[in-house]
């Protein structure tokens, strides 16, 4: 692949990382000004069957972590499910960020036709190349689980908008 999967996936999960980190700054800051209980928030969902907000940017985390440690062959780093606060989530991200910030290119090298086995979440394991496990497994869900961490605030009333979702690039 002429585009290294590194530099397809490393600099997106840290710019939209950078926007959820945004976005819940100004969800924590919304609930101050409005004198709204921050749990209110942290535990809204969209649909009663969907995750709340403190699961969807658990889930958004866990996505980045795992598929830049599948892509670069390293151990997937194992974080506790605890976040309770805004400010648990942020060091959250702080975490992921760090994390992703650690592999090098040179670790994604052969990336997009090395064999990737997932379990997690399905009753059957799923075999991916690399590429495949990028685009249409890893990134896909990323999004899905920040777009909708992103729609729970603004469903809420935190004024944010496109820009605060697309974050720094």
């Amino acid at each position: 692949m002429s585009n290294s999967l590194y530099t397809t996936s490393i600099p997106v999960f840290r710019q939209m990382l950078g926007g959820l980190s945004a976005v819940l700054a100004k969800a924590e800051a919304h609930a101050g000004a409005k004198k709204i209980d921050p749990n209110a928030l942290l535990q809204a969902r969209l649909y009663p069957d969907m995750f709340a907000l403190l699961r969807q940017v658990q889930v958004a985390s866990d996505f980045a972590k795992s598929v830049s440690a599948r892509l670069a062959a390293a151990p997937v780093p194992a974080f506790e499910d605890t976040e309770q606060t805004f400010a648990d989530l942020q060091a959250r991200i702080a975490k992921t960020l760090a994390f992703i910030d650690s592999l090098s290119p040179a670790q994604f090298e052969g990336a997009d036709t090395r064999e990737i086995v997932t379990q997690a979440g399905t009753p059957k394991e799923k075999r991916f190349s690399g590429q495949s496990y990028l685009l249409n497994y890893g990134l896909p869900h990323f999004f899905f689980h920040v777009t909708t961490a992103y729609a729970i605030l603004r469903h809420n009333g935190v004024e944010v908008g496109k820009k605060d979702y697309i974050g720094t690039y």
